[in-house]
């Protein structure tokens, strides 16, 4: 694991395709921009397990083909930046 620091401002590349960006430092709280393709999954640390077991169930209750569920099809979500560091 590699540990860096960061001030305000500073950026983090990864790939030529993600950017890392630490928006502001409060007292032990860090509030970071991330930029991506839209086919990169993004998700919270603590919400991977659910994440995970959610896909799981869904997987059982709906076959899957073309790698998108049946209820879900057509879904698409639109998130601005600003969006995502909430």
């Amino acid at each position: 694991m590699l540990v860096l620091s960061r001030k305000a401002g500073q950026r983090i590349h990864l790939g030529d395709d993600i950017v890392v960006e630490i928006r502001r430092v409060a007292g032990n709280r860090v509030t970071i921009a991330l930029e991506a393709p839209r086919d990169v999954r993004i998700l919270r640390g603590e919400l991977q397990e659910s994440a995970t077991d959610f896909e799981d169930d869904e997987a059982e209750t709906y076959p899957v083909s073309r790698g998108i569920a049946p209820r879900f099809a057509g879904l698409t979500t639109h998130l601005t930046t600003s969006e995502m560091v909430g």
